[in-house]
């Protein structure tokens, strides 16, 4: 069995983001997927906002409620040691909505929102229809953001949608208007071409983060390709939820051929391993608290033993 652990000196993001090359952050949507992007060996996990809207059976149509949302980052930070960046859409209304949105975010441990200037309900990245705001809205939001924030380790991503509507050049003027009032990495969505893709970390003046989402508008789906193009983060939003959709798919399709349950890797006790069992276990002799620890190879779940302790 392989051995999974947590980091054991996780950084912030904005430690991450200082050192030379590319931080990638595949996407997860709960607390499971962030503990396997954790167990995986990757320094920080997106929580996709797609994923999060799926996960409670919407389409990404700007269906969920920020409190929903910044709920699920809380979930997810505090199921891993290292930083979660999170998607807050439009931040859910005018300035003050995203004041309060940061520290919403920010309270739950969460490391970094993108807010974008897309029209409220906003859209996919990658679809058509998207509609944004004018830009000194969008920017005026940033700074919104930027002045909300308790911390200077939580980070403000600016995302602008505007390649799709306005073209590329406001597009990329937005982000440097984003950057010039404290945004901490721009956010080009959707470019279209490998060229366009390439022109935006030249063109803008700071850090800057690529979207990188199989059958998407960005034809760049290489993280080495995005590092020598010279982003400083990507982020990774479809990979597990389209791996669970498709495992999930043929899992039940066996099972509906061949009536019999497919066998598993791993053990009961080694998959709890994974969420932290064995933490809980020591803090459950330390407190003599009832029920014995469960070993690693437990084949099934079963009734524990009395304690002998009174009701």
């Amino acid at each position: 069995m392989t051995t999974h652990q947590h980091p054991t000196d996780p950084q912030s993001l904005r430690q991450l983001l200082a050192r030379p090359g590319l931080v990638v952050a595949p996407g997860a949507y709960d607390g499971i997927g962030a503990r396997l992007i954790e167990q995986a060996g990757f320094v920080a996990v997106y929580m996709t906002g797609a994923g999060t809207a799926m996960a409670r059976g919407y389409p990404d149509f700007g269906l969920l409620t920020q409190t929903e949302m910044a709920d699920n980052g809380g979930v997810m930070a505090r199921s891993v040691r290292i930083p979660v960046i999170a998607d807050a859409d439009t931040g859910y209304g005018s300035e003050l909505n995203v004041i309060r949105t940061v520290r919403e975010y920010e309270a739950r441990g969460v490391a970094a929102i993108h807010i974008e200037d897309q029209v409220s309900p906003k859209r996919c990245g990658h679809l058509d229809g998207k509609e944004v705001v004018a830009r000194n809205e969008f920017v005026s939001k940033i700074r919104a953001a930027v002045e909300a924030r308790r911390s200077r380790e939580f980070l403000i991503i600016a995302r602008t949608d505007a390649r799709a509507v306005m073209g590329l050049d406001e597009a990329i003027d937005r982000a440097n208007a984003a950057l010039d009032v404290g945004a901490d990495i721009a956010f080009v969505e959707a470019t279209q071409t490998l060229e366009e893709t390439q022109q935006v970390p030249r063109r803008v003046r700071g850090a800057c983060l690529l979207n990188m989402v199989g059958g998407g508008r960005t034809p760049v789906l290489d993280v080495s390709l995005a590092e020598a193009m010279g982003y400083k983060l990507a982020i990774v939003p479809g990979l597990l939820i389209s791996a669970a959709i498709e495992a999930g798919d043929a899992a039940l399709a066996a099972l509906k051929s061949t009536r019999v349950v497919p066998p598993v890797t791993s053990s009961v006790g080694q998959t709890f391993q994974r969420f932290g069992a064995d933490d809980w276990d020591r803090l459950r002799r330390r407190f003599n608290a009832g029920a014995p620890a469960i070993a690693a190879d437990t084949p099934a779940v079963g009734v524990a033993p009395s304690s002998g302790r009174g009701a």
